[in-house]
């Protein structure tokens, strides 16, 4: 009877074990979502208002796919203050987008290899001349 049992448990808890860990190529970025489709038209909105700081180089993209202010030394103050909160609706937003993804992959599981996809989407997508930030910390010109 406790053979039976302990092989009922393993069985059980074989059953129950975590899937196999994601990789990038099953990864849907495009997935369409209620929760993906709303955070970005989210971005989508804000996009054309971050250009200008984009084309000026006074923000980036980071090596972690979040937008940070590069060179602020000739804003105005206004000008700062906009940057700073168009900032910060923008990164929540890339993490929403990020998490909701790994959500419609099946749970935040997917969180790494969602973020890695997407940050790598993201770079191939940032524009010629703007400013990306490498691993180590330094800003370059995309070519």
């Amino acid at each position: 009877m406790k053979r039976l049992l302990l092989l009922l448990a393993l069985l059980c808890g074989t059953a129950n074990a975590a899937p196999p860990a994601p990789n990038a190529e099953q990864i849907n970025l495009d997935i369409g979502t209620p929760p993906v489709v709303i955070v970005k038209h989210s971005l989508a909105q804000r996009s054309s208002r971050l250009v200008r700081f984009y084309d000026a180089g006074i923000i980036g993209l980071a090596y972690d796919g979040m937008v940070r202010i590069r060179d602020d030394s000739h804003l105005t103050l206004a000008q700062r203050q906009i940057a700073e909160k168009l900032i910060d609706n923008e990164n929540p937003d890339r993490n929403s987008l990020i998490y909701a993804i790994a959500e419609a992959h099946g749970g935040q599981a997917w969180e790494p290899a969602v973020r890695a996809a997407q940050v790598r989407r993201w770079k191939e997508q940032f524009h010629s001349g703007w400013w990306i930030e490498d691993a180590q910390g330094k800003w370059s010109i995309k070519p």
